[in-house]
């Protein structure tokens, strides 16, 4: 009987430790943009919008949708947004034009920390906008990903997006067992 008592006490004793840790204040600040300058609008940081969109750019031909020829692409994204291009193995493959791109940076105490994550976005026919699937880490070739055709260079999985481009961006914040998610700016 009294180890459970003393067990209990010290659960109970670490319960504060832990909801105090898990309760700074930290969020996360992400948006999504289709030009440089609506970023800048939004955050007033053109050096990271600028650094966001040019790694979203190389990024959309490593992990952005592939297709064998412009037809297959063609069909879930329009014509004129599909071009032949080379990923950085030399592997050529048509996929759509990147028509935006993901800023998300850490907030700490109301200040931005220092550096930034990034990413393609793309609209397909149906003017939705998707992202490569993060949990998709898929580096060997052959067989693509989400419907997409086989394509020996491999294709990453894509997810729907449902944020609004170039609006306010949206913070998020993470509790103890919850999530907070909320507009900042206007």
């Amino acid at each position: 009987m009294k180890r459970s008592r003393t067990a209990a006490l010290l659960l109970m004793s670490s319960v504060p430790l832990c909801l105090t840790a898990c309760g700074d204040d930290e969020a996360t600040r992400e948006g999504l943009y289709t030009s440089v300058d609506a970023c800048v609008a939004q955050t007033s940081d053109r050096a990271t919008c600028e650094q966001a969109f040019a790694k979203a750019k190389a990024d959309a031909a490593e992990n952005g949708p592939r297709f064998a020829n412009r037809q297959e692409c063609a069909a879930t994204y329009d014509w004129d947004r599909c071009e032949e291009r080379r990923d950085s193995g030399g592997h050529s493959f048509f996929g759509p034009m990147m028509a935006g791109f993901f800023v998300s940076q850490m907030l700490r105490n109301g200040s931005v920390t220092p550096g930034f994550t990034g990413g393609p976005a793309f609209r397909n026919t149906a003017g939705q906008w998707q992202q490569p699937d993060p949990n998709d880490r898929r580096t060997t070739p052959g067989g693509g990903a989400g419907g997409y055709s086989a394509y020996s260079g491999g294709s990453r999985a894509m997810v729907p997006v449902s944020a609004t481009p170039d609006r306010a961006v949206t913070v998020s914040r993470g509790g103890f067992g919850s999530s907070f998610r909320g507009r900042a700016g206007s």
